[in-house]
């Protein structure tokens, strides 16, 4: 792994799946942020157009340099948890906020049971976040769950105030296990892909057997799992 600069301003600019210079990552950022001046307000609100803008979707996943682009989730409206950060560090880096990706093994205890099916665990290897340089420090914010999907799901969306860290909680609003953090990969300059790949296919060798996630309803089958309980 390539040591990271303890200089927030070496998290500014374009990478491999960061491209900060394309139009759509900078037009993201600039209506999100219209009329805001502070960094902190700027990050909340790009937060959230990055949280509830695009869908979460597990059966996105494509991990070639293209599929993780931050013009990419754009493009196609959705993402999974790693390009969604990478979305969210783009537009910030875009509006001059320094920002970079992190990575952390995660127990995710609702996900559906056709995925955790084909997963065969309910460990999910190198979930993303985004850190974010404010006031002075390093925030960690988590836009991967959009607020429809929260709700089909029955928790409760996770915010952001740009000044504390926004991760999952151990249990939601109704005391079931959520989400709980096994191990903190911490942040890298650009998206790791051939770290994370070397991971899932350590961790998930089956899936290459059964052509990885693609072709599932993520959205869907959190309602078929809500009206069957």
């Amino acid at each position: 792994m390539t040591p990271l600069s303890a200089d927030p301003k070496d998290y500014l600019s374009a990478t491999t799946c960061l491209d900060v210079d394309h139009p759509a990552v900078q037009d993201l950022a600039a209506r999100a942020m219209d009329g805001l001046v502070g960094d902190v307000e700027r990050a909340v609100a790009l937060y959230y157009a990055v949280r509830d803008g695009f869908w979460y979707d597990p059966y996105s996943v494509d991990f070639s340099p293209e599929g993780l682009r931050a013009s990419t989730v754009i493009e196609r409206g959705r993402g999974f948890c790693v390009p969604k950060a990478g979305l969210l560090v783009a537009g910030a880096r875009a509006a001059g906020i320094p920002a970079r990706p992190g990575f952390a093994d995660v127990r995710n205890h609702l996900a559906t049971a056709r995925l955790l099916e084909l997963m065969g665990t309910d460990v999910f290897y190198y979930h993303g976040y985004a850190e974010l340089w404010l006031d002075g420090w390093w925030v960690k914010a988590t836009p991967a769950f959009n607020v429809e999907l929260c709700q089909k799901f029955g928790v409760r969306p996770l915010d952001f105030d740009g000044r504390h860290d926004s991760l999952f909680h151990a249990y939601d609003a109704d005391s079931r296990r959520h989400m709980e953090y096994l191990r903190d990969h911490g942040p890298r300059a650009d998206i790791p892909i051939q770290e994370i790949v070397d991971a899932m296919a350590r961790h998930y060798p089956h899936l290459r057997a059964l052509g990885g996630l693609a072709g599932g309803d993520f959205a869907g089958e959190a309602d078929a799992g809500r009206t069957s309980r």
